[in-house]
């Protein structure tokens, strides 16, 4: 195993996190492109270190020869939710890809870890098409909140420093930090209509303001400097506490005045 070609064997598994990356991002984009709200706020992925693949090998005692078999997150995918019921929504998304299957799930979040770890879990089998034919690579799936990834990322790291052994007094603010994760989640799910409604404003304000911008450009390339001026101040003055009807009023404004040169 010492000659072993690490970068060929984990080629693979690279190609799979960058393409799952794509997708899951795509699909973002696609909730958005027809305006409706994502279940997918962002997604990561990474392909573990080799030492940390040999030192999980030899704590679960398998074969190096088996590692592909065996290690269930060589490559992993990191989905974030904004709210708790997002994730059965991108669960399902999952369940129901024909490009990817799922082998198992692990429900971290109904049946949460001892040290207050709360995320869900998809384990797929996920075919990356190679020049000399197809690798069937293994893939965890994490899907979480923002909250819950804030504190796994605090106690991997606290993990981390301390060997696996934190001290039983951070143990127990960790455990209660958790708590505290949970029902700031649960607090967020309660206004989730209200936050939402504030992001639609939000991105169809900042679709306006784009339209306004490319019009007035196009008023200036039309050598109507002065008018275009006087939008430009219109909308720098909007900018602060316009709101929708007005944005949109400025829009009807500035269209009107480029169709009365048009003709």
């Amino acid at each position: 195993m010492a000659t072993k070609d690490w970068k060929s064997f984990l080629f693979p598994y690279e190609q799979a996190v960058d393409e799952l990356k794509v997708k899951f991002r795509a699909i973002r984009g696609e909730y958005r492109r027809n305006n409706e709200y994502s279940p997918i706020e962002f997604v990561t992925g990474r392909v573990k270190e080799v030492s940390s693949m040999l030192e999980k090998a030899n704590k679960f005692q398998i074969p190096y020869t088996r590692l592909e078999y065996e290690l269930e997150d060589i490559s992993g995918i990191r989905i974030m939710c904004q709210f708790v019921d997002d994730i059965d929504n991108v669960v399902n998304i999952i369940r129901n890809r024909k490009d990817m299957q799922v082998l198992y799930e692990k429900d971290y979040i109904d049946n949460v870890k001892e040290s207050g770890y709360r995320s869900y879990h998809i384990i797929i089998k996920y075919p990356v098409y190679m020049a000399h034919g197809v690798v069937n690579t293994i893939t965890e799936v994490q899907i979480r909140t923002l909250a819950m990834n804030f504190w796994a990322v605090t106690e991997h790291s606290l993990n981390y420093k301390y060997k696996q052994n934190i001290p039983e007094n951070i143990r127990v603010k960790l455990k209660n930090a958790a708590e505290s994760a949970y029902q700031l989640d649960q607090i967020m799910l309660d206004i989730k209509d209200e936050i939402k409604d504030a992001q639609r404003l939000f991105e169809v304000k900042s679709s306006l303001i784009s339209s306004i911008m490319d019009n007035i450009v196009m008023l200036s390339s039309m050598n109507k400097v002065n008018e275009s001026q006087r939008f430009q101040m219109q909308l720098n003055s909007l900018i602060e506490s316009g709101d929708v009807s007005d944005f949109v009023s400025l829009y009807d404004s500035i269209r009107n005045e480029i169709n009365k040169y048009k003709r």
